[in-house]
């Protein structure tokens, strides 16, 4: 049969082929089992293409079914994590999940002693994505990669050996119910061969042997992947034979998503007046305007449906990374879900412009909030804080970070339920694997902006942290924990001087451990700030103990400008009483 191509009919898709054969050898059953996963065009792009192979441990009678359940769990499930997940994240659950299941079962059999009669399994899988191979490795299969007629080994075995004659699995699926899992990431180039081998064929035949096969067969990986399972068959492998190959034959070029599609093929939209009607919404007005975008209040012809549009404007309609960032606006927001995220409505209606469509959330924002209620107590920050704080937590889990929270960013709707909006700031970790990672360095507002930001650092959830800290010190009553300086800081050293701004008031009563639990939240220094937003939330809401015994700061360090004004009035008072004598 001859090696199966892979590849769409956009020139912009990874295309593959692929070559298989597996055999039970000398062995009375085939305990190894493989399998390959080409989703469609358009979860290739957000999830890759997926080829696993497992192979049973010779001891079990049931390590067959461990592997044909780790290889179609694996490529059942992998597809079903989010999109917004890494391959990482989204492999590494998936073979958890897996290795759970697999342990389970030895526990509940008559095995539940012996673990090399249980299900156990080696397992190995390739991800291909984008333009990056991700490997995730447990056991004693092989992975090569063959670039440029040199043949490397990507993969270490993980056997214990007991004497030079004598080993054992050191790690596997199903032996114990922590799983350890090498995994790597690789950048592809066109011409690029993988090999997965089981120990019974990759231990049988050299380096030099591969690539002679290899070479043999050309194109035909099929045949290719039959003569090595031959080959190591009769040099004397009295084990089980799996081979698969995957040839890289064209790479994406990172413009193959959903939201990169719609960029090419929507139509820039008209400046709209209400009451236009518009692809299938009526503009009833305008509800803001900037050289940014327009956003207007619209009404789903079909539905009845209150909308939110919003569209470029005339200045930005030839920014691709902007308009990739609206359109990644409604792909957020579909895939978000949290009663404290704006959501999008889901639509079959066939679109003809460009724009992104949101709930519409009658209310008003934080900012306007804040005005109005210049000195909440902390009771009513603490439940703004941790409605905030469930819209972020949605985020994380799915590998995204909001990177433009500011009071501006969040509503409030008429029942007191606050919703984060505007995510066209957001880190997205699946799409910037697919290739989509649109410019925009330092996103958000400065002034609530983490300071890593500023020097060109990497995002993380305390990057959010900080910005809720800051949201939060607002919010009782202070401007900035750091005046208008973080946005100037260009390196480390010069953001370890800057100098936190106590919050204690005359006019508000405070705790004075308040001020210890914002400064940790708003540390410039990402390390030293809360691990998780529940950190922050808990010690906000219940203090450490040896924050409760502090006593009030004096009033040098609350407010030195007072402290100093108190000196000089007393010295003054000292020289007039001397000058009345």
């Amino acid at each position: 049969m001859p090696a199966r191509q892979y590849s769409a009919a956009m020139p912009t898709t990874l295309a593959v082929t692929v070559g298989q054969f597996s055999d039970k050898g000398r062995k009375p059953l085939n305990q190894d089992f493989h399998g390959l996963r080409l989703p469609d065009p358009e979860q290739q792009h957000s999830k890759g293409i997926a080829l696993a192979i497992a192979d049973g441990i010779s001891s079990s009678e049931v390590s067959h079914i461990a592997s044909e359940t780790a290889v179609k769990s694996f490529l059942e499930d992998y597809f079903c994590t989010p999109d917004a997940w890494s391959v990482k994240q989204s492999g590494q659950r998936v073979l958890v999940a897996a290795n759970a299941w697999l342990h389970a079962q030895t526990r509940r059999g008559p095995y539940r002693y012996d673990r090399d009669r249980g299900h156990v399994c080696t397992f190995s899988a390739l991800v291909l994505k984008s333009t990056t191979a991700h490997l995730f490795h447990v056991g004693d299969a092989r992975l090569y990669r063959l670039r440029n007629g040199q043949l490397e080994a990507l993969t270490e075995e993980h056997r214990v050996w007991l004497s030079p004659e004598q080993s054992c699995l050191g790690r596997a699926l199903g032996i114990n119910p922590h799983l350890e899992i090498d995994y790597r990431a690789l950048p592809l180039q066109v011409g690029d061969l993988f090999l997965l081998l089981t120990d019974g064929v990759h231990e049988w035949l050299d380096e030099a042997v591969l690539l002679a096969l290899i070479d043999a067969h050309g194109d035909d990986l099929d045949a290719t992947a039959r003569r090595l399972v031959l080959e190591a068959h009769a040099r004397g492998s009295p084990d089980n034979l799996t081979a698969q190959l995957v040839r890289i034959n064209a790479l994406p070029d990172g413009e193959a998503g959903e939201v990169q599609r719609q960029l090419e093929e929507l139509a820039l939209p008209p400046l709209l007046e209400p009451p236009a009607r518009f692809d299938g919404y009526r503009i009833l007005r305008e509800l803001h305007a900037s050289s940014r975008s327009h956003v207007y209040l619209a009404e789903d012809e079909h539905s009845g449906e209150r909308l939110v549009l919003k569209t470029p404007s005339l200045d930005l309609r030839h920014d691709r990374a902007y308009l990739e960032r609206l359109l990644l606006e409604e792909w957020i927001a579909r895939r978000v879900h949290s009663v404290h995220v704006v959501r999008a409505p889901a639509t079959s209606r066939p679109r003809q412009y460009l724009y992104s469509v949101a709930e519409y959330v009658e209310g008003q924002t934080l900012a306007q909030w804040m005005t109005d209620h210049p000195q909440p107590s902390l009771e009513q920050v603490r439940d703004l804080l941790e409605q905030i704080a469930r819209g972020l937590r949605a985020f994380h889990r799915l590998e995204m970070l909001h990177r433009d929270l500011r009071p501006e960013n969040i509503l409030i709707d008429a029942g007191g339920t606050l919703k984060l909006i505007d995510f066209g700031s957001a880190q997205v970790s699946g799409l910037a694997e697919g290739g989509m990672d649109p410019d925009n360095p330092v996103p958000g507002a400065l002034a609530y902006t983490a300071p890593e930001y500023f020097l060109g650092e990497g995002s993380s959830v305390r990057s959010d942290l900080f910005s809720l800290g800051v949201i939060a010190y607002r919010l009782l009553g202070g401007d900035l924990p750091y005046g208008a300086e973080v946005s100037r800081t260009r390196s480390r050293t010069a953001q370890l001087r800057l100098r936190y701004r106590p919050l204690w008031r005359e006019d508000r009563d405070l705790p004075t451990w308040v001020d210890d639990v914002l400064r940790k939240a708003v540390h410039p220094n990402p390390a030293r700030r809360y691990g998780e937003l529940s950190e922050f939330l808990h010690d906000l809401r219940q203090p450490p103990p040896e924050l409760l015994h502090r006593t009030k700061a004096p009033l040098l360090q609350r407010h030195p400008l007072r402290f100093w004004q108190t000196v000089v009035w007393v010295q003054l008072g000292v020289i007039v009483l001397l000058l009345l004598r």
